[in-house]
């Protein structure tokens, strides 16, 4: 049961930055990660739900993160590379977690390391079929009840050139563990490699560990005054009465049957772009995240004819430096609701932005499941359509190939569209910290759009960032140009002469 929802006088995005901190302080600081006493019973993490209830109803092969990467050099030890990924399934236990449902709801099951065997073959092939061999080894759905949430092949194309094929249930495993995982890859090859077990630094907590800290920060579900339902209430009052679903100019209707499959259309915004970003961002002491956020608002605005849209981004949840090297799956969505008919010019819009997500990043911890269940709306929509992603990437010496071994990431192929409009862009600068712009993949659903329907929706994004650089502070009314709805036309019956 969730607590009486109490609505506010004055809307989130109206209120003084003082209000809003005040606001704010209602969520204490939780209690230092540590190692946590074992339970018998380990619930999944908030992060996780969204992608068990997935599974559930027949939509797992949607969260798996399929990724190959091409060893060539030196003759490739098909024995170590086995090896190795034994040891890191041994070191990070979501890659041997199972995920059962039980008559309390679903659990982790950590599987012993000696009995944990992941699933892996060798295939001999050639570059032209391994694309295709590559999606249907990626397509295939895990059972998260009983089977591991990991599985390999080996593509060999030669004794020095392989491809090295991992496919990982989301619900174990977030962008921010590839580094680590990769990382834990090579020392174990090398180490078995060189006949020997590798030597890595002991993890200070592990994801179980995490998991139970999380729990016990938020309290119980059935805890009115738990901070788990102060979150909850948060969520219901900044979303009660958003319009849902957005109606975007779709090519083709919803499919009875959800079809995921996904097409890319790449962004670039170059480097004088991302510099005059920056600096409006430091004048107006906002982030460069938020202006970008503002740009896509304005975009989704203009796609789906309203003036108050409700938008999604991702928090990576590795606040404590204790997480870093950590493999797991503690990233999660919140939602954004911008009312753009509240903002009277540009300047006020990228204002509302500011509050909403300082406002959002407090309150992380509401699974979309749990959140669904709380809003009045047809639980047939999706909870939200559209979602930007921003991250970091710093330019860095490039590291000597190990023992003469090349690692190059192969182009998957796979492209998964789970969310009409989808931004997965990326800052980056180059060794002296200067920014070189900012770029990413714009993914859409093919079942659903035309590619040309998404270039525009690029390109009214790319002209909103552009203007927001250039330092525009007007009013925004001029912007609000709906996307044309498409008619179907009558054909006129021909005049007989």
């Amino acid at each position: 049961m969730v607590g009486p929802i109490a609505v506010w006088t004055r809307p989130l995005e109206r209120r003084k930055p003082a209000e809003v901190a005040e606001f704010l302080r209602v969520v204490d600081e939780p209690a230092p990660l540590r190692r946590m006493p074992r339970s018998p019973r380990i619930p999944l993490a908030p992060a996780q739900e969204r992608m068990w209830q997935a599974a559930a109803a027949g939509q797992s092969a949607d969260w798996n993160v399929a990724r190959a990467f091409r060893i060539r050099g030196e003759a490739v030890s098909i024995a170590a590379l086995t090896a190795a990924i034994e040891d890191v399934v041994r070191r990070h236990a979501p890659l041997r977690t199972c995920y059962p449902a039980t008559a309390d709801g679903p659990v982790q099951v950590v599987m012993d390391a000696e009995f944990a065997r992941v699933e892996m073959d060798v295939v001999d092939t050639f570059p032209g079929q391994l694309t295709e061999q590559f999606a249907e080894f990626a397509a295939r759905a895990f059972d998260l009840g009983s089977e591991l949430p990991i599985r390999a092949r080996i593509y060999r194309l030669g004794s020095r050139d392989v491809v090295l094929a991992l496919v990982i249930h989301h619900i174990s495993l977030d962008g921010q563990s590839i580094p680590p995982l990769l990382r834990d890859l090579v020392t174990a090859y090398l180490a078995r490699g060189a006949g020997r077990a590798p030597e890595f630094p002991p993890l200070p907590v592990d994801y179980i560990d995490y998991t139970l800290w999380k729990h016990e920060y938020l309290g119980a579900d059935d805890d009115p005054y738990g901070r788990a339902n102060t979150q909850l209430r948060y969520w219901a009052n900044h979303l009660v009465g958003r319009p849902t679903p957005l109606e975007f100019p779709y090519d083709r209707p919803r499919s009875a049957q959800p079809d995921a499959t996904g097409d890319i259309i790449q962004l670039r915004l170059d480097a004088a772009i991302h510099q005059a970003l920056l600096a409006r961002g430091r004048q107006s002491g906002v982030s460069l995240f938020m202006l970008l956020q503002t740009a896509f608002a304005l975009s989704v605005a203009n796609f789906a004819k309203s003036q108050d849209v409700t938008v999604a981004t991702a928090v990576s949840g590795r606040d404590d430096p204790l997480l870093a090297d950590l493999v797991g799956n503690l990233a999660d969505d919140v939602l954004l609701r911008i009312r753009l008919d509240r903002a009277t010019d540009m300047n006020d819009l990228i204002d509302q932005v500011k509050r909403v997500a300082l406002a959002a990043f407090a309150h992380p911890d509401t699974s979309n499941p749990r959140l669904r269940r709380c809003l009045p709306e047809d639980p047939a929509h999706p909870l939200f359509q559209a979602t930007l992603i921003l991250q970091r990437a710093d330019a860095a010496p490039a590291a000597p190939a190990p023992s003469g071994i090349s690692i190059t990431e192969f182009p998957s192929g796979v492209i998964r569209a789970k969310h009409d409009l989808e931004f997965g862009l990326t800052e980056n600068y180059d060794h002296t910290g200067a920014p070189t712009g900012i770029t990413g993949p714009f993914l859409y659903p093919t079942a659903r759009f035309d590619r040309a329907t998404a270039t525009r929706f690029v390109g009214t994004f790319t002209a909103m960032t552009e203007l927001l650089a250039s330092g525009y502070s007007g009013s925004i009314a001029p912007l609000l140009r709906p996307e044309p709805r498409r008619t179907r036309r009558t054909r006129r019956p021909r005049r007989l002469r």
